[in-house]
């Protein structure tokens, strides 16, 4: 055990310096420098040293990833802290009282089994086991409460902060399934009075979509042929300087405005027919020049593609049952959001409010209410087919990486030792691998695909969904698949013999298989989380993948910078199993705690870095997959107290076995009240607090006439203890309370965690979204396929005036420009990477 310890940090340790290496900074600092971000969401540079980044990495607080990235990327991070402590305080608790119990148990256990619950068998030492329980299991369950009113109020600060309160996107509320009567400005108005400020009603799509789907893949197909007949009389260009050609800077010669006959400049270098061709259709289809095809089929499809749009816009298109309601305030938004809008059951239901138009799932929107039903048990029918029954491929994988044994039980298949033994054992060895890491990469495409069949409107739905079904996954496959399959093919053999003995045999191997567990944990931990420093996946896909693929200055752009989004619906669950394999087994096997303490710091390490220098929010929930997380940790506790009701009932220790029902019965009711407390806090805004907030936004703004409204317990109005009309350098008033010690701040976390606390923690200045510009207003929430303008086409520019040429011929029919990119003597695209292209687009903050 440690030797591998010793194997894997070394390993660990290397990877993480290798991560880190300042050669590659594209792949592991981009947020510090890209030009596509503003200049406040990027990172500070770290120290190019070998060991001095430490510091500075660690001196950066994990709310610059609230003030900088999203409340998703903060309360990541957070969890991870939260599982670590979990952890951490499960070591301090059961560690000085188990370890003696477990190891004076008297069950003749030997190495680290004797440090396990198997090696008890005096029954009046397990009720050690029970009130280390309680204490334990009464521990995580307040943090699992603490947390969810810590991000309640966090919740609250964020969304009415003017950096949030001030988006488009939350005033503005989804209805679904929508009745057709209800599908009329006129009756939305009057339903909703002076309080509405724009809707958008939305239409089937479907023409205009695929007719702009057809419009851009021309535009990119002519793209791509400019750039290729540019790059292919270049390079002709210089084969003949090579070869020493006189004439060759005489014969550039197109003037600087691109004068001539379309296609003359490249004909000076290339013949007619190596121009760029395709065929219509696929092998028996008529060839034709793509450049001069592509320039007649956008000249056709553009003129129809505006005259369909403004059809819709004018609002002639058909109605689908969804309506975006912009409201002029954020309170009146949250009233409509949380009212019953119509008086029918499933009538404009389910309402979403905070959503980005980038985020909607516009197919899905003409779902009308009954199939939307019908599709939710259909897909949850499946994936929860699926999870039962994932162990079956995993089997077949299983039985292929054991061919031997295979062959024995089916003597017909012995023609398999005929094969070569280099063939079998790429079979038998790296195929199975291969194949079940494309399993576990397929399933979360499957949930994802399932949630967006269930008909939801978004994609942080979406990521919720998703996070539940996987969850469930990683629990039972996991976790509980593998626990006990390994503690039954430990013991299969004995109980085969004496099936009456399957209770004691399993009770006495199930704390053993924990051992399994702990090397997970440093696999985990250590490799896992270097891994995620190391990016290897990344580094090929940039370093290898775009070479191959990448040949028009866009695609370069574009994976130049994208940076890597974070899948919240697949990170959460990892991490959630991990804790909960941590907590089930910190009684059985209280050292069990201890490496995961170390594995998930580790994570959270890597985590970290990767959240504030390499990945990006795609997807917002609002913050919504962190109670769900700490709502999941709770399975630990479950777990383990039903696993020692279960090992109490074998070892027939009916004290413990009692007490240990009290309690389960106990955590059910604290968790069920703890539930309905938070449900509608989790979801809704209050009204109280948008007073608390203009009172607050007043005093930083320097308005001294009004003091804001203390919050609860608050007495006192000076610098020191309370609120003021004093504004601190940062522009935000003096913390409401003294600074309290730690045990106080942990126990009273509705004083000192509250909204006027956590309030000073979201940025109010980040970026200026009080106001948008009449076209991005009016064309918010519109069906992209209505709202996406003609693209503009970006082509390299080189010294023979072809690129001017073109640009001059193509501009006629479709926006088209070779600034900003250029040929090198080597004939390869270069791009200024400091400044942002032509094709740049600002990004909106909705």
């Amino acid at each position: 055990m440690i030797k591998s310890l010793m194997q894997y940090t070394t390993i660990a340790s290397a990877d993480l310096q290798l991560s880190l290496g300042r050669s590659h900074r594209r792949q592991y600092s981009p947020r510090s420098y890209l030009s596509s971000l503003r200049p406040q969401e990027r990172s500070p540079d770290l120290p190019s040293g070998l060991l001095n980044w430490f510091g500075a990495f660690f001196d950066i607080p994990d709310t610059y990833a609230l003030n900088h990235q999203s409340l998703d990327a903060y309360l990541l991070l957070r969890y991870l802290k939260i599982a670590t402590t979990i952890c951490f305080v499960g070591c301090c608790i059961t560690w000085p009282v188990l370890f003696p119990i477990n190891a004076t148990g008297g069950g003749g256990a030997t190495q680290l089994n004797i440090l396990s619950f198997s090696n008890v068998v005096n029954k009046n030492k397990l009720y050690a086991h029970t009130f280390i329980g309680w204490i334990y299991f009464g521990f995580i369950f307040y943090m699992v409460a603490r947390e969810s009113i810590y991000y309640i109020n966090l919740r609250q600060a964020y969304l009415l902060s003017p950096l949030y309160a001030n988006r488009m996107s939350s005033r503005t509320v989804l209805f679904t399934s929508v009745p057709a009567e209800y599908l009329d400005e006129v009756k939305l108005r009057r339903m909703f009075g002076n309080k509405l400020k724009n809707l958008w009603i939305a239409t089937d799509c479907e023409q205009v979509g695929d007719l702009v789907e057809w419009r851009d893949k021309v535009a990119m197909k002519l793209e791509a042929a400019e750039t290729k007949l540019i790059k292919m009389a270049n390079a002709a260009r210089l084969k003949s300087m090579k070869k020493g050609g006189a004439h060759e800077e005489e014969n550039a010669g197109i003037t600087a405005d691109g004068d001539g006959e379309s296609g003359s400049a490249a004909a000076r270098w290339i013949k007619p027919k190596d121009r760029p061709t395709h065929r219509l259709k696929m092998i028996i289809g008529k060839k034709v020049d793509t450049i001069n095809w592509s320039r007649s089929e956008l000249e056709r499809v553009i003129p129809n593609v505006e005259a369909l749009q403004a059809k819709h816009r004018s609002g002639e298109a058909s109605f689908i049952g969804s309506v975006f309601v912009e409201f002029y305030t954020q309170s009146e938004a949250q009233a409509a959001y949380q009212m019953l809008a119509h008086h029918q059951a499933l009538q404009m239901t389910p309402r979403f409010i905070g959503v980005n138009p980038n985020e909607v799932i516009w197919k899905n929107l003409k779902i009308t209410w009954w199939k939307r039903i019908v599709m939710n048990i259909a897909t949850i029918g499946f994936v929860a087919a699926l999870i039962i029954f994932w162990a079956i491929p995993v089997a077949l994988v299983g039985i292929i990486s054991n061919v031997n044994s295979l062959i024995a039980i089916a003597p017909w298949l012995s023609w398999i030792n005929d094969i070569p033994s280099v063939i079998l054992g790429v079979v038998t060895g790296l195929l199975p691998s291969v194949m079940l890491a494309v399993l576990m990469a397929l399933l979360p495409i499957i949930l994802r695909l399932m949630a967006k069949l269930a008909g939801l409107p978004t994609l942080g739905a979406v990521e919720l969904r998703t996070q539940n079904s996987y969850f469930a996954f990683q629990v039972i496959q996991v976790f509980l698949v593998t626990t006990v399959a390994s503690s039954a093919s430990a013991v299969g053999a004995q109980i085969a013999k004496d099936p009456s003995s399957a209770t004691t045999l399993l009770a006495e191997d199930l704390p053993k298989s924990a051992n399994f567990y702990i090397s997970f944990f440093i696999v985990q931990g250590l490799t896992i989380s270097s891994g995620a420093l190391l990016q290897i996946v990344g580094l090929i896909l940039s370093r290898v993948l775009s070479k191959l693929f990448d040949s028009t200055p866009r695609k370069m752009y574009n994976r130049f910078a994208t940076l890597s989004g974070l899948g919240w619906g697949t990170v959460f669950p990892v991490w959630t199993n991990l804790a909960v394999v941590a907590i089930t087994y910190s009684l059985i096997a209280p050292l069990m705690l201890g490496f995961a303490t170390v594995g998930l710091y580790l994570i959270y390490v890597a985590t970290r870095y990767n959240v504030i220098f390499t990945s990006t929010s795609t997807i917002d929930t609002q913050g919504a997959v962190y109670p769900r997380a700490l709502q999941q940790t709770t399975t630990g506790c479950y777990l383990a107290i039903v696993c020692m009701i279960g090992l109490f009932g074998i070892k027939t220790a009916i004290g413990p076995l009692v007490l240990m029902v009290i309690f389960l019965v106990f955590c059910i009711l604290f968790h069920l009240s703890l539930n309905s407390a938070i449900a509608d806090p989790i979801k809704y805004l209050p009204k109280s607090l948008e007073a608390e907030e203009e009172a607050l936004l007043s005093v930083e703004d320097g308005v001294t006439n009004e003091k804001p409204i203390s919050t609860a317990g608050s007495k006192s109005t000076d610098g020191k203890n309370g609120s003021s009309g004093a504004v601190t350098e940062k522009g935000l008033p003096p913390a409401p309370y003294k600074k309290p010690n730690f045990l106080v701040k942990w126990l009273l976390p509705t004083k000192y965690c509250d909204y006027q606390t956590l309030r000073r923690l979201v940025p109010r200045n980040f970026g200026d979204v009080s106001s948008y510009d009449p076209e991005t207003e009016r064309n918010a929430y519109y069906n992209p396929a209505v709202a996406s303008p003609t693209p503009l086409l970006w082509i390299p520019r080189d010294s023979m005036g072809i690129s001017r040429q073109e640009v001059r011929h193509t501009s006629r029919i479709i926006p088209i420009t070779d600034d900003g990119a250029s040929l090198d003597e080597k004939n390869k695209i270069v791009w200024n990477n400091e400044d942002n292209p032509p094709i740049y687009q600002e990004k909106i903050y909705y």
